[in-house]
């Protein structure tokens, strides 16, 4: 890396871990699928031998630590001048490489703390929340096992957090990662599907039981804005100007480009659904359509040779290490807080 190269990083830390006065009536809340954040160590429970240093993809501990660098430097640019005080992750291994992030990266200045499931998932990925604890004191917490047939393959918890605000309020946060497409299209929109299904229950329910639900859900959902999961089961549609609090909407309908490419086509499938008292600018702590984005920072893409284009810079091209960050792009929504 050359001095250059070192100066704009030096000032993209300098921003992002600062608070400005100014800031703090931004709440701001960040996805990110990191694209397989494994260790580098066997766990005899689970399929990681992929992700090993005597492995075909050879992933060793530089290259873990340099992608767990990356990872940081991006939660602080994607703070700006405060740095989010939610992050939802996907596809993390285990408490040992946040404990990484959040400690032997510059992020230990923030003095982030975290939780994580412990799913049954073969591969061992997990999904984990991020937090500041003078901006989200946690008051529980607890995963939601996804029941599937027997003869499936087990999958993802959903992670749900519940937190106190600067408000006094409670936040409550659903992290999920829901089952992939690569399994075939049909069987994969059913195990989606069935995932959707346990996650609408508990969103609904925390809807019924809190008087004033302020709910987010957030993650990859393998499912695009218009799809069977997040259009029909979550039947999240885009903010409109009369929401109900007590319907979901989806802050990414309508985003450009999108956060994942396949096949040289884009689509969203990572999401921040909230419910309506959130978008409800009287109830003081809100948020609007247009205080979300996907996250396009130039260092995060790449060019692709095959289709043309421009996709997420990802860490691997099948077996071959490049160095990226992910082949998602993360997405950030702010939300406001009574001057």
């Amino acid at each position: 890396m050359n001095i250059f190269r070192l100066l704009a990083w030096g000032v993209i830390w300098s921003l992002g871990m600062t608070t400005s006065p100014a800031q703090t009536n931004r709440f701001r809340v960040m996805e990110y699928n990191t694209e397989n954040l494994f260790d580098c160590r066997h766990d005899t429970l689970k399929d990681d031998l992929a992700y090993l240093p005597e492995a075909t993809r050879h992933w060793t501990p530089y290259r873990l630590h340099n992608k767990l660098l990356k990872l940081g430097r991006l939660i602080a640019a994607v703070g700006k001048e405060q740095a989010p005080d939610l992050i939802a992750l996907c596809e993390v291994e285990n408490d040992s490489v946040l404990i990484k992030l959040t400690q032997h990266t510059p992020l230990r200045t923030l003095d982030y703390r975290f939780i994580i499931t412990h799913s049954p998932d073969e591969r061992g990925i997990d999904v984990a929340l991020l937090y500041q604890r003078a901006r989200f004191r946690v008051l529980s917490h607890h995963s939601i096992p996804i029941p599937l047939p027997s003869d499936e393959r087990p999958t993802r918890d959903l992670l749900h957090v519940s937190g106190r605000i600067a408000t006094g309020d409670t936040l409550d946060v659903i992290v999920c990662h829901l089952p992939s497409r690569i399994t075939g299209a049909r069987r994969g929109r059913l195990r989606r599907q069935r995932a959707a299904e346990v996650l609408k229950r508990c969103c609904d329910s925390l809807m019924h039981v809190r008087r004033e639900p302020r709910l987010l859900v957030t993650g990859d959902f393998n499912d695009t804005p218009e799809g069977d999961v997040v259009q029909g089961v979550m039947q999240a549609g885009a903010p409109d100007n009369t929401p109900s609090p007590h319907r979901l909407y989806n802050l990414m309908a309508g985003k450009r480009p999108g956060t994942y490419r396949y096949r040289g086509e884009w689509s969203t499938i990572d999401h921040l659904l909230v419910s309506g008292l959130l978008l409800d600018e009287s109830a003081g702590f809100h948020t609007r359509s247009d205080a979300a984005a996907i996250v396009t920072f130039p260092y995060l893409l790449e060019r692709e040779k095959r289709y043309g284009g421009l996709r997420p810079a990802r860490t691997y091209n099948g077996m071959r290490y490049n160095g990226g960050y992910s082949d998602h792009l993360p997405i950030r929504a702010d939300f406001f807080l009574p001057q």
